[in-house]
């Protein structure tokens, strides 16, 4: 039901979006059509949905970019940020500790791959790559590898928004404005089998193949190569064929090359497992996560590592061999405790055995989906989904950029009550992992009913 009047702060829909005009420059917005349109002013939140000023409710449909778990207002992750601030809300990580960022390393340290013994703290996924990228950059010139310094990265993949991350990032949309800033790295194709003129074993192979041969001819000056394990996110929600991560931990290994995996997205329990290295038993040399770390409620990420990469830091000062890295808010209290919280959550609710339910039950309900004329290809693992917009079926023709027909279908959804964001032609569906199955349903009617109307011809 549709509430008109004010918000709680006192301010109508049209006073808040004056402000928003005036005050607010929003990421991943192009301001213009935004403010042309009627945008989301969000008051309130509660389990998977949604509350706009206007009192309209919405389905979650992106988990407010993929962050989100147990739901919104969970009274045990409101209650461990209560109970932390009648404590302490911040005190600095460098040259100290604090409670919950120590129990919370261990918990993080327990629950990854057995590799990675160590944890470093920070506020986003972005600084987290950041991290990444340069503890192994430093790592080799620790050990005496000076020139082990270029990073192998994927084509059309996404790291952050850093300067860094987007050197190794690999979508010219996001990022070729910002080419002259960058540091340069070695591209090699992430497999995109719906894309190959083949099968996707074929894909696989060919992708395999192109990287064997930059490894055996550049090998020695190469530091790191840095991979969304699984599923390339925001590039569209590819999937990789089954043994391909499998088969870059080994080239790794056999070309001496550290092997950095990105699960922001992919972790905690995304795709089905609590982290998407662990579908090929894969045990990189440094990881990065973030994103569902607190249960979506505060910026805390994370970069783990190796005990044998800490150890190249691990020296008296006078080697100058420190890690020279650090933010304001690295190890925030309040971030911590909700985030011990939330691994509590995992537990208590066996928050994975749900989502394997809940992948079948999606999996189920897009079925309908591919019948569709403008549906080319429905990707999905876990709670990843990924629905490719055509074109043209038989040909797999795309839509053009300028239709914005990816924004156009989640605008349809949104009247229709779901959130969610396109990649391009590509709608994505990422709500939160404990999502009713009652709720996915109505979910995925939503996008049917969306990308029926906006593309009938």
């Amino acid at each position: 039901m549709r509430r008109e009047g004010f918000c709680l702060a006192g301010f109508s829909y049209q006073e808040l979006l004056e402000k928003n005009r005036r005050y607010l420059w929003n990421p991943f917005t192009q301001m213009k059509e935004y403010l042309q349109d009627e945008p989301l002013i969000i008051e309130r939140a509660d389990g998977v949905k949604l509350y706009d000023v206007q009192g309209r409710e919405y389905y979650d449909g992106n988990a407010s970019v993929w962050l989100n778990v147990h739901g919104h207002n969970h009274p045990a992750l409101n209650e461990a940020i209560k109970v932390q601030l009648e404590k302490v809300a911040h005190s600095t990580l460098l040259g100290m500790g604090n409670i919950p960022a120590i129990l919370l390393a261990e918990r993080l340290v327990k629950i990854t791959p057995t590799r990675l013994q160590k944890v470093f703290y920070s506020d986003s996924g972005a600084e987290a790559v950041e991290i990444g990228l340069k503890m192994a950059f430093q790592y080799w010139k620790n050990r005496g590898f000076p020139e082990k310094n270029t990073f192998l990265s994927m084509k059309n993949g996404y790291h952050g928004d850093t300067v860094g991350a987007v050197s190794v990032g690999g979508m010219d949309l996001f990022h070729a404005t910002f080419d002259r800033l960058l540091f340069s790295t070695i591209k090699l194709p992430y497999p995109y089998p719906y894309r190959f003129d083949g099968t996707a074993e074929e894909c696989k192979q060919a992708c395999l193949h192109e990287l064997e041969s930059v490894l055996k001819s550049q090998g020695e000056r190469i530091a790191g190569l840095i991979v969304e394990p699984m599923v390339q996110g925001a590039g569209g929600m590819i999937m990789m064929p089954p043994g391909y991560l499998s088969e870059v931990e080994k080239m790794c290994r056999q070309y001496d090359v550290l092997l950095l995996a990105d699960e922001v997205a992919t972790g905690f329990g995304r795709t089905g497992k609590m982290f998407a290295c662990e579908h090929e038993g894969v045990q990189p040399d440094i990881m990065m996560v973030g994103k569902k770390l607190t249960g979506g409620y505060l910026p805390v990420a994370a970069t783990l590592t190796s005990d044998e990469v800490y150890d190249a830091f691990f020296a008296d000062h006078s080697e100058a061999k420190t890690f020279f890295h650090g933010h304001s808010y690295t190890g925030n209290q309040l971030g911590c405790a909700v985030a011990l919280a939330n691994l509590d959550l995992y537990e208590r609710e066996h928050l994975l055995d749900h989502v394997q339910e809940a992948s079948r039950c999606l999996a189920d309900h897009l079925e309908a989906l591919k019948d569709l004329p403008a549906v080319g290809e429905v990707r999905q693992l876990g709670m990843m989904v990924g629905i490719e917009l055509v074109k043209e079926k038989e040909t797999k023709e795309p839509y053009p950029f300028a239709e914005a027909i990816g924004a156009k279908v989640c605008r349809k959804a949104r009247e229709l009550g779901l959130v969610t964001r396109p990649l391009d032609h590509v709608v994505t569906l990422m709500p939160p992992l404990a999502t009713p199955l009652p709720d996915l349903q109505a979910m995925v009617s939503i996008l049917h009913e969306a990308i029926r109307e906006v593309t009938a011809k």
